[in-house]
């Protein structure tokens, strides 16, 4: 059974840098994806970027895609989001999110998920 526990949220000026790290417990080698999510107040879960297990290829969403950058560490089971150039609008709740066989990567639907990292840029 695979545990997710996420690290590295804070508050961080506009225009700051910010790294989250998600320490998988378990075996994920044989799943989909892993990814962050993100909500903020009042909106929806929406998927910031994602990378595949297999491939190592990541998607990003347009509002992050020039900012933010996703990586995977397989010997430590852990996947990395390095956040830059933040902006107001990227303050969240951010969720890691792992996909076993039959989860869907993009929308999350029976995902696994951390607790969540606050971010807060201001």
């Amino acid at each position: 059974h695979v545990q997710l526990v996420e690290s590295g949220g804070g508050l961080v000026p506009i225009g700051g840098s910010l790294r989250l790290s998600c320490a998988a417990s378990g075996n994920i080698r044989s799943g989909n994806c892993m990814g962050w999510f993100r909500q903020a107040p009042g909106k929806g879960r929406e998927g910031v970027a994602r990378i595949y297990t297999g491939s190592g290829s990541a998607y990003y969403a347009d509002s992050v895609a020039d900012r933010f950058h996703i990586s995977q560490d397989n010997a430590k089971n852990t996947v990395i989001l390095e956040m830059s150039n933040l902006k107001p609008e990227d303050t969240a709740m951010y969720y890691c999110m792992y996909a076993p066989v039959g989860a869907n990567c993009a929308t999350g639907s029976l995902a696994i998920w951390g607790q969540g990292a606050q971010v807060t840029v201001s």
